[in-house]
């Protein structure tokens, strides 16, 4: 295990390739147990369980997101869009958020899931049903105002300049 002394005398941009280390490994992590399970059971299970796996987890980062910005309770987009360029993978994926009054757009524009699915020849993880329970929760979780959906996202590709895109709209 690192020390805090050991961090402590790293460089920023050594820190920074360690969270991108850290990130590609969690990012690993997660796709050996996905692909794990599709090998046995099914594309059909592995979803079924990641969905119950991002119910949990995305939840989680958003609580340590928020606390770590110290964000009020209702944060709103700007909360929203400090949160989301803080997760686990916004360092390795390239994305960009837009706001417009009382919506913020998200477009993952490069995602490493897929490159890495794409790079083995392997089909396109199906992330949609997945991908609204990640962003849903997590948004509200950063603002219980915040509602979201998916404007594209694999298997229903509508725009193909990017991975996925997701409208979060901030109720008044």
């Amino acid at each position: 295990m690192l020390s805090d002394d050991m961090l402590k005398s790293m460089s920023q941009d050594e820190l920074i390739k360690l969270i991108q280390i850290y990130s590609k490994n969690w990012l690993a992590m997660d796709g050996a147990w996905f692909q794990a399970v599709e090998r046995s059971r099914g594309m059909d299970e592995a979803m079924l369980r990641d969905a119950e796996a991002w119910k949990v987890f995305t939840v989680a980062e958003a609580r340590r997101i928020k606390k770590f910005l110290n964000l009020p309770e209702q944060a709103g987009l700007d909360g929203l869009a400090k949160a989301l360029s803080l997760r686990f993978y916004a360092n390795i994926n390239t994305a960009d958020i837009t706001i417009d009054g009382n919506v913020l757009i998200y477009r993952n524009i490069d995602c490493f899931v897929q490159t890495a699915r794409k790079r083995k020849n392997m089909e396109y993880h199906p992330c949609k049903s997945v991908g609204i329970i990640e962003y849903s929760e997590f948004a509200k979780v950063i603002d219980s105002r915040i509602s979201c959906e998916c404007i594209s996202c694999y298997p229903d590709i509508n725009d193909n300049t990017c991975c996925c895109s997701w409208k979060f709209t901030l109720e008044y």
